[in-house]
C-alpha cells in the first residue's frame, strides 16, 4: 500500500473513531443522502479540538488558536457507479449572505512555519484536514475537517461535484442548510 493510501486510512479510522467518542455522542450531525453521495458533517467543540491535538503533543499556542475556530468535520462517500471529483475551491460556507473564510492548507503552512511549528505537528495537522482535491471512486470515502473563520449564525454549504457520465459532464450539487459550529 503506498504512503498516501496508508494515510488517508489512518485519518479516515481515527475520524471514524472519533465518531464513537462519548464526548461526541451529544454533538449535531448535519447529512445530505441522495443516489451520489452521502455527506456527513458534524462540528467539534473547542475542547473536543483541545484533546484531540493535545494527545499528539501540539503545543499549548497551536491548541489556542485552534480552538477558536469552527472544525467541521467532513465525511463523503460515493454512492454512484461513477467517479466524482472533489475540490474544496468548489465549496461556499455563507451566513446572513455574507462569505465565510475557510482557512486551508496554505493558510496553515504559512502560520505554522511563521510560528516555527516543528515540521512533525505540521505533517500530523495536515493529514487531520479534508484534502482539497481528489476523486472518489464508486463506494470510496474520504474524510477529515474543514476549518472555518468562527460565527454562531447558521452556515449554509453550497458545494458542487464534478463527474463524467457517458462523455457528458454531470455535476452533482450539494446544499446543506442550518449548520453550526460548536459552542465555544
Amino acid at each position: 500500500m503506498n504512503s498516501n493510501l496508508t494515510n488517508r486510512l489512518l485519518v479516515l479510522s481515527i475520524l471514524v473513531n472519533l465518531s464513537f467518542s462519548p464526548l461526541l455522542l451529544a454533538a449535531q450531525k448535519y447529512q445530505l443522502d441522495n443516489k451520489q453521495l452521502k455527506i456527513s458533517i458534524v462540528p467539534r467543540t473547542a475542547e473536543q479540538i483541545g484533546a484531540f491535538y493535545e494527545g499528539r503533543g501540539f503545543s499549548k499556542k497551536m491548541i489556542n488558536i485552534l480552538k477558536q475556530q469552527c472544525f467541521l468535520t467532513v465525511i463523503i462517500k460515493n454512492k454512484s457507479k461513477n467517479i466524482i471529483w472533489h475540490n474544496l475551491s468548489n465549496w461556499r460556507f455563507e451566513s446572513n449572505n455574507t462569505d465565510i473564510m475557510r482557512y486551508d492548507r496554505s493558510y496553515w503552512k504559512n502560520k505554522w512555519q511563521k510560528m516555527q511549528i516543528p515540521q512533525a505537528h505540521q505533517s500530523t495537522f495536515r493529514w487531520t484536514l479534508l484534502p482539497e482535491t481528489l476523486d472518489f471512486r464508486s463506494n470510496e470515502a474520504e474524510g477529515g475537517n474543514i476549518i472555518l473563520a468562527y460565527t454562531r449564525t447558521p452556515i449554509s454549504l453550497t458545494a458542487v461535484f464534478k463527474t463524467k457520465v457517458d462523455s457528458a459532464e454531470k455535476p452533482v450539487n450539494v446544499k446543506i442548510n442550518n449548520i453550526r459550529c460548536a459552542k465555544h
